[in-house]
């Protein structure tokens, strides 16, 4: 693949948020209209005890991807509720239209007392053409299971053939390390498919094989059909010491299907990496790639996980 960086298109801290947010802007996903593209993002508010809590906000931007015309002020959808899997945030929201309806697949996770966090998969629809969305229940439709622990995140989802396929995150193990205060988590990319986007049915292995080590963490994986093969890309780290140091941190990763059963991960085709400086110096990390008007585009975030915002490449050419 070859990508052209457009460079960063949206800073969070140069606009005013709802629910008091004022910086991130976490895992873009895009929602295509006729004359503008919505962008989803998942940006933070300190509660009470100065914690986080995860809010999803979006833009609205022409399709030169240069002006933003509108910022939502209004809560798109609300946290969940007291004791539920999306009870402290929502990482990311994915979009998807389906038929008449703009359905919104959350990554929703909640504290934990021996380790951060923990996290399911839940289900919102919009009925006002993406502006607000509701969940369908306050219980997820895609969690934890007997194989797959902990720690389920970060879905994808597509229609190929009449069939929904959801592409995910699930973790493995806690592990801990000298140089980290808490248990770093360790999570690889898993896929579902289901005939109604609510009844999931897991594949239950993992899907794209490691590349640094068996403790790899792979994230945010998104996929595009492109000359008759499906291409997915996806963010992976080091489990430990990745939060300042920039060659254990996250890059963009790359693998491709012909049938969507079997990947190949071939990194080094990828077509993108981090700059020399600026924003995206450090880091790239929470891809996604969507068409609009032809064309394929990528939304990623750069260094500090999306503190500051981010930015967008163009696919000029993919070979085979």
């Amino acid at each position: 693949m070859k990508w052209k960086k457009f460079g960063k298109i949206f800073d969070p801290t140069r606009h005013k948020l709802s629910n008091n947010c004022v910086e991130f802007a976490q895992s873009p996903q895009a929602l295509v209209f006729d004359d503008y593209v919505r962008i989803y993002f998942s940006t933070r508010e300190k509660d009470k005890t100065g914690k986080y809590l995860s809010h999803i906000s979006f833009i609205d931007i022409d399709k030169k991807f240069k002006n933003i015309i509108n910022v939502s002020s209004d809560t798109v959808i609300e946290l969940g509720n007291l004791g539920c899997y999306d009870e402290h945030g929502i990482f990311p929201l994915n979009i998807l239209r389906d038929s008449n309806k703009i359905l919104g697949y959350i990554g929703g996770w909640n504290r934990r007392v021996s380790v951060q966090t923990d996290g399911s998969i839940g289900l919102a629809v919009s009925n006002d053409q993406g502006l607000t969305f509701k969940r369908i229940g306050d219980g997820p439709v895609l969690t934890s299971s007997l194989h797959e622990p902990f720690m389920m995140g970060d879905p994808f989802v597509q229609m190929y053939d009449g069939i929904y396929h959801m592409w995910y995150i699930y973790g493995t193990q806690w592990i801990e390390a000298s140089k980290e205060k808490e248990p770093q988590r360790v999570y690889k990319i898993g896929h579902a498919t289901s005939h109604n986007g609510i009844s999931w049915q897991k594949e239950g292995r993992q899907l794209i094989a490691d590349k640094l080590n068996f403790n790899e963490c792979q994230a945010l994986p998104t996929v595009i059909k492109v000359k008759n093969k499906y291409h997915m890309l996806f963010c992976y780290r080091q489990a430990t010491d990745f939060r300042k140091n920039r060659e254990r941190s996250y890059r963009i990763g790359y693998a491709f299907s012909k049938d969507l059963k079997e990947w190949t991960r071939d990194d080094d085709t990828v077509g993108i990496d981090v700059s020399e400086d600026d924003w995206d110096c450090d880091m790239l990390c929470y891809p996604h790639v969507f068409r609009c008007d032809g064309k394929i585009y990528l939304l990623y975030n750069g260094n500090e996980f999306g503190r500051f915002g981010f930015g967008l490449a163009i696919l000029e050419d993919v070979e085979n």
